[in-house]
């Protein structure tokens, strides 16, 4: 009989609710007692929704979300306040009875004072995601529940109330946290993005692929750039608490002057943008100008500010600079200058274009030359990537929404990226994952040149052109019925297949070209590779093509800043992985080292190395635990993070 291996999280979940128990007893609680089923009077719940309208506005339309994904699993969704007090509940009709008996209903409060240890009180109480399984209750009239709760803050950090899913013990799943923590970190950013809707507001990551999803960072700025608040994200990237970050200026925390800044915001907005963090991470941004910022900034305000030259642009699809031209996407390989001569002769008509290929091999980067190559150049270049937003999302997105058009719309609605493009180009990305309602809306925009958004009754016109791209087989995708085949056949008027970058001739082209981009970034980094770098290369798959090519360079280039070239032991480690075996990473590893070099040396350099974002969010970690004393919960808590990431923190540590 084997033994189970009790993990670090296991322990650490083992000990919140041996506390919990303890804080239990020590309220005088017993754990055969009735539970008290005393609900609030419906004027009183009406007093107690009303003050907390802010929360329950952003977050209904998120549990109606939350909800269809756990529809049918005898489970229920319910959002409280701070206090613990259920103030919203939707859940499958045959467990509402059920959930009647241990009183989760609105109107009732299920802090720890009143029903012991569960999900709610207890995530309350410990400001951490919880779940509470079964026997893990402290009343025993609450085993036949699992339930799963994450609580909620406002942007400064204070606690609003909490989103929990509760449901039969029976049927636990451990992915059913993960929904919550999501759930409820979404409604965080809605209550954000309310909360500034008048100020300047940032989103930024390292990743360009995290813009406008759960892990984006934001940041809201005054129109003189005083930050205002920051959500949790966004002080992790920083890694400083936000009393600390108010105090530094914009510069400091993004490595330009707010002038500079301004100038390209008002120039072009909603463009991506290039910014620095404290720490040297360079991170995507796009940045929203607030009513009140837009106000302050007249003309003549806007014609006295000094020039400033204009950072590089930074595409959505790549971590370096986008080629802005066909011909510099043109470094030689033949089937990619077949597509390219292919879509130079439509550039100028009215012709949609459908852009094939693998996950990283450039199609935002056609999109975007085609775009400036093309007549519209001076319109704006929209671009929606459709797997990257929840069903519940995307129309909104596309379409935009006239004001109070569902629960939790922005006041004055929003355009949609289908009127942000008008004049210009809209750019969808993984058209193949736009789920079958918004494809039907969008013939009817491609049909009629207009857009209704949802709320609204009035079309509004747009002129734009439209580009998509996808990785997935359309056309198998309509005999499977996942796909309309009338919007197959009005987005491809012209189709193009990009190559993958293993199938590529022009890899050397390629590596000189995102090494001089690096090189603009980090002056130091060397600008060739050496012979062994150049076979390992040859003998990589490369699975994740442009994409990986670009973030093995750039962390490569950091790794040899200093030195002529990038050698092998400047590499990732897991590239090789990627490698065919037919070549012998250790040889050509220790074909790279001085004859009198030691066999193993620097190997072990390399393994005691950690990359620099690592070792920074390591170093934040320990700082704020000698803060606290070792306190892990409370370190967790000013950092945003679970206290198992902490806990894991500490174990390799050791």
């Amino acid at each position: 009989m084997t033994r189970r291996t009790v993990t670090p999280h296991d322990a650490a979940r083992a000990d919140s609710i041996a506390q919990a128990h303890a804080r239990s007893r020590a309220l005088g609680l017993r754990a055969t007692e009735a539970p008290e089923f005393d609900a609030l009077a419906a004027t009183d719940l009406r007093d107690l929704i009303d003050s907390n309208r802010a929360l329950c506005h952003q977050a209904r339309p998120v549990m109606d979300a939350l909800h269809a994904q756990i529809v049918d699993t005898q489970s229920m969704v319910l959002l409280t306040d701070r206090n613990g007090v259920i103030l919203h509940s939707l859940g499958d009709t045959d467990f509402v009875e059920k959930a009647q008996r241990v009183a989760l209903r609105p109107g009732v409060s299920w802090a720890e004072q009143h029903r012991g240890t569960n999900a709610i009180g207890t995530a309350l109480v410990d400001a951490q995601p919880t779940t509470v399984h079964a026997g893990e209750h402290f009343l025993r009239a609450n085993h036949i529940l699992t339930c799963s709760c994450a609580p909620i803050a406002d942007p400064y950090g204070r606690t609003l109330g909490a989103l929990d899913v509760s449901g039969e013990s029976r049927g636990f799943h451990k992915h059913t946290l993960a929904l919550v923590r999501m759930s409820a970190q979404m409604i965080e950013n809605h209550l954000f993005g309310t909360e500034f809707a008048e100020a300047i507001r940032l989103q930024f990551h390292a990743r360009a692929e995290f813009i406008g999803t759960l892990y984006e960072g934001l940041a809201a700025f005054a129109a003189d750039g005083t930050l205002l608040c920051a959500n949790r994200s966004a002080l992790f990237q920083f890694g400083a608490p936000l009393a600390q970050l108010q105090q530094r200026e914009f510069a400091a925390l993004f490595g330009q002057p707010f002038a500079a800044f301004m100038q390209q915001l008002m120039r072009a907005p909603g463009e991506a943008l290039t910014l620095t963090l404290p720490s040297g991470v360079r991170v995507i941004a796009r940045a929203t100008p607030g009513a009140a910022a837009l106000a302050r900034t007249t003309p003549s305000e806007a014609s006295r500010a000094p020039a400033v030259p204009a950072a590089p642009r930074a595409s959505a699809a790549a971590d370096a600079q986008a080629p802005l031209t066909l011909a510099e996407l043109d470094t030689g390989d033949a089937r990619l200058a077949s597509a390219l001569q292919r879509v130079a002769r439509v550039r100028g008509r009215d012709i949609p274009v459908l852009v094939l290929g693998r996950t990283g091999t450039g199609k935002e980067w056609l999109a975007r030359a085609l775009h400036h190559d093309s007549p519209r150049r001076d319109g704006p270049f929209v671009a929606l990537n459709c797997a990257a937003l929840p069903d519940t999302l995307i129309e909104a997105e596309l379409f935009g929404y006239e004001d109070g058009a569902f629960t939790g719309a922005r006041r004055r609605g929003s355009a949609g990226k289908i009127v942000q493009a008008h004049g210009g180009t809209l750019f969808l990305d993984e058209i193949g994952d736009m789920p079958l309602a918004q494809q039907v809306r969008l013939i009817r925009v491609l049909q009629e040149r207009a857009v209704v958004p949802l709320g609204g009754t009035r079309a509004v016109p747009v002129d734009l052109r439209i580009v998509c791209a996808t990785h997935r087989d359309l056309r198998a995708m309509i005999a499977e019925g996942t796909f309309r085949e009338d919007l197959y056949y009005r987005i491809n008027g012209l189709v193009v297949t990009l190559p993958a970058l293993a199938e590529r001739t022009d890899l050397g082209a390629l590596v000189a070209r995102m090494l001089e981009i690096v090189r603009r970034e980090a002056p130091g980094a060397p600008t060739r590779l050496t012979p062994a770098v150049e076979a390992c290369f040859a003998r990589c798959r490369w699975p994740g093509n442009l994409r990986q090519l670009a973030s093995v360079l750039r962390t490569a280039a950091i790794m040899a800043e200093g030195e002529d070239a990038i050698d092998i032991e400047h590499l990732p480690e897991d590239l090789m992985h990627d490698c065919d075996p037919a070549g012998e990473p250790d040889a050509a590893l220790a074909a790279s080292r001085p004859a009198s070099a030691p066999a193993e040396g620097p190997r072990e350099d390399r393994e005691r190395e950690p990359a620099r974002l690592a070792e920074w969010q390591s170093r934040l970690i320990e700082d704020t635990l000698a803060r606290h004393s070792g306190n892990v919960s409370a370190a967790a808590r000013e950092l945003g993070l679970a206290r198992n990431t902490v806990y894991r923190h500490l174990r390799q540590r050791r």
